[in-house]
């Protein structure tokens, strides 16, 4: 038998009606009564839609006011002392403080949510607090969906042993200790599921792929033995995806009812460890076959082979065929991208339409493949037409090794960039954008609708960049920046520029909280047409004295948040758009810009879950970098921004990227980067994030000069800078300046502190 499961369906609704009802909220413009009664309806929507597509095992509890993980941690009482002492559900208020800050409060770290480009909040374990079940989220979503839809359902549920690990605030030797102690409430969670009539739970484990070692897999089992003893009736789908399962042949003896198996990025490995194992004939078997991250058709030819390649080897109780992973990673549907070119609209897949072939593939599986053949040639004509569109490559196969190294060593260029621009101790600077009007906004839809000339629009774009030229130099900021008005998005705003792109009207996906992009599509070659940035940025530093930044977004942030061909190298696309934005840093030389910043926040974000395979990634990524900077001349400095990842496991790769200069998000990560700094100094420029950029409150003067004194243990002053955690788009006009003014007041206070010790 063979059913049609999905693991997770995108929140934010066809039109993002889930951010908007989020923004209103926040600023005040309904009750909060207006809305729960707001996303009760869009969630409920959702199910219906999931139901009418042909979904039979419909996923609940895969909807948030803000974030999956933040649920659990609220739900466990894993909340930070600073917001007192909960002894049952947070109001909305203080569940949004912990995910944003307020006027009082430092917002819980973020960070990225395996190799996706997904932000979560991270919880906080507390050892003078015991793990308690506050309320049951993942029932009252049940409930709902009964009561209102008549319609049972598959609650989603973030497995005890991934959200430990996803976890914060306790020793590693204590883990053991830690799982212990949560694992009654979990077992209390699910207990009352299967009271309220829950036939399928889904236990979502995607920390299963990782490299875990026997002993943390002794563990898991111990943990679900437990469980399964617990609750003899309930049946569990144990879930896992984004890989291959490092120890198959231990999760198979695990006593749940089903097992999830990611059969897109794990494809080989899982296909191997079944022939090799078998599957048992008394658990469900979930197949991911239909990419769950990615926009592209579904090969269906392929998919059909790959089941009953699967068949021959083994029979489980039950087949359910289903996306790879949640769809949270893909937009809604495509029926409105009514501008995109026709051959490229063909071959493309959203969350709705994943759901479609999943439907056309379960037919074929029941009746044969000739059942579905003429579904089979579309999918290969749309290719065989967009394989059409393809340009010639630049020639990177002619490049030399000395494309991608700088000329000079970092200390002496170094220190001839800091006598050309004549920079004060502890500079001061932005990492690149600024607040983003509903003047601007509304300009920029009007001149896309055609209702507002090109001349007016510049002409708006260039007031824009007076004021903030004229502001930052009121504030006494070092280096400057033109402030980004206009651009969209740092990816979007690139890839409409140059060669092999096509851009969607609709196709948003959650990046954090209320916060989506719309990431482009990489169809074909990439290459340079025009220069990108070198207009807005000259006209900048015509207005003022002091250096202004020239911005760019690296090639492999480019790459990774871009959805990309499937049958196309990565690391050639990355090299290809290297190459264009080469071009463009040249322009931007010859134009009389001295530092250039080129953004990379996605290379954390990118590296392979398998440690094993970090090595290739890393080098390919890091060389991608150099490719795009590397033939500047000595006085042009390059810097580059990293944000919300871990970053000490790849510093060797970030010291390779040979930048001038670094700024990293750190204010929300509580310091802990600076622990790692202590140990492992930092060789180049760098700026630590004084405050947190995400959140709507405003460090005081004295808390930014703590957080500068504390950065300063670990980092050379004479290479360090000063700036905020990361751009400034989302924030309000006020907010960044009040914000700025104290941030350059506290490195003052340093600097001249430090000056008086110098002299």
């Amino acid at each position: 038998m063979v059913n049609i499961s999905n693991l997770g369906y995108p929140r934010i609704g066809e039109n993002r009606e889930w951010k908007k009802t989020l923004e209103s909220f926040w600023k005040g413009n309904i009750t909060e009564n207006q809305f729960e009664s707001e996303m009760r309806s869009i969630r409920l929507q959702s199910i219906e839609k999931q139901l009418r597509l042909g979904i039979e095992i419909i996923p609940v509890n895969d909807f948030t006011y803000y974030d999956h993980v933040l649920d659990f941690a609220t739900m466990f009482g894993w909340i930070p002392t600073r917001f007192g002492d909960l002894s049952e559900q947070p109001s909305l208020h203080t569940y949004f403080a912990l995910a944003r800050g307020n006027k009082d409060l430092v917002a819980c770290e973020m960070t990225k949510w395996f190799n996706t480009n997904y932000h979560y909040i991270v919880p906080e374990y507390q050892y003078d607090r015991k793990s308690k079940l506050l309320y049951n989220k993942p029932l009252a979503s049940f409930l709902e969906v009964k009561n209102e839809l008549g319609i049972i359902t598959k609650p989603v549920i973030l497995g005890i042993y991934t959200f430990t690990q996803l976890s914060k605030g306790y020793k590693k030797e204590d883990k053991y200790a830690v799982v212990k102690e949560l694992l009654p409430v979990y077992i209390q969670m699910l207990k009352e599921l299967e009271d309220a009539g829950v036939e399928w739970v889904q236990i979502d484990e995607p920390a299963f792929v990782l490299e875990e070692t026997n002993e943390d897999f002794q563990l898991i089992k111990e943990i679900y033995s437990e469980i399964c003893e617990a609750l003899p009736s309930l049946s569990i789908m144990l879930q896992t995806y984004f890989e291959g399962v490092e120890q198959y042949h231990e999760l198979i003896t695990i006593p749940v009812k089903g097992i999830g198996l990611d059969f897109v990025h794990g494809r080989e490995e899982n296909v191997n460890a079944l022939k090799k194992y078998g599957f048992p004939e008394d658990k469900v078997l979930a197949c991911g076959i239909v990419n769950g991250r990615n926009i592209w058709r579904n090969d269906l030819e392929e998919s059909i082979q790959l089941i009953e390649t699967l068949k021959s080897h083994i029979q489980p109780k039950d087949w359910w065929i289903q996306p790879s992973c949640s769809l949270l990673h893909v937009p809604v549907t495509k029926k409105k991208e009514d501008s995109l070119e026709p051959t490229v609209l063909a071959a493309l897949a959203f969350a709705d339409e994943k759901i479609e072939e999943l439907v056309v593939l379960r037919k074929a599986l029941e009746f044969g493949s000739d059942a579905v053949k003429q579904e089979i040639e579309k999918v290969k004509q749309s290719f065989e037409h967009l394989n059409k569109l393809n340009t010639k490559s630049n020639d990177i196969r002619s490049l030399s090794e000395e494309d991608f190294n700088r000329a000079i060593p970092f200390k002496e260029r170094y220190q001839f960039q800091k006598e050309a621009l004549n920079l004060p101790l502890l500079p001061t600077t932005t990492i690149g954008s600024f607040p983003q009007t509903k003047e601007i906004k509304i300009a920029r839809q009007q001149w896309r609708k055609g209702e507002l000339s090109e001349s007016d629009y510049r002409h708006q774009i260039k007031l824009k960049i007076k004021e903030w030229i004229e502001l930052q130099e009121s504030l006494d900021l070092d280096v400057l920046v033109h402030g980004e008005y206009e651009r969209t998005d740092m990816v979007e705003y690139f890839g409409e520029k140059l060669k092999g792109f096509a851009f969607t009207k609709n196709a948003w996906v959650q990046s954090y909280g209320s916060r989506c992009v719309k990431p482009p599509i990489i169809h074909s070659r990439v290459e340079f047409m025009k220069q990108m940035t070198v207009d807005e940025t000259s006209y900048a530093q015509s207005l003022t004295k002091k250096p202004v930044k020239g911005m760019l977004t690296g090639p492999v942030t480019i790459l990774n948040w871009s959805f990309v061909r499937e049958d196309h190298a990565k690391e050639d696309i990355a090299n290809e758009i290297a190459l264009a934005l080469r071009k463009e840093i040249k322009a931007l030389e010859e134009s009389g810009i001295s530092i250039i910043q080129v953004d990379e926040p996605a290379i954390r974000e990118g590296l392979p879950l398998k440690k094993r395979n970090w090595e290739a990634y890393l080098n390919w990524v890091t060389r991608a970098f150099r490719l795009t900077t590397a033939g500047v001349q000595k006085k042009t400095q390059i810097h580059t921004h990293m944000c919300y990842s871990s970053f000490s496991d790849i510093m060797d790769a970030v010291i390779e990227l040979d930048a001038d200069v670094i700024s990293i998000e750190h204010a929300r990560s509580h310091e802990e980067f600076s622990s790692y700094l202590a140990e492992n100094p930092y060789p180049l420029g760098i700026g630590l994030g004084v405050y947190d950029i995400h959140s709507p409150r405003v460090p005081s003067v004295q808390e930014m000069e703590q957080n500068i004194v504390g950065s300063l243990k670990v980092c050379d002053i004479q290479q360090f800078w000063i700036n905020p955690d990361c751009g400034l788009k989302t924030r309000d006009e006020k907010e960044v300046i009040q914000a700025l003014s104290n941030m350059v007041i506290s490195a003052k206070k340093v600097r001249e502190h430090y000056y008086s010790i110098l002299s």
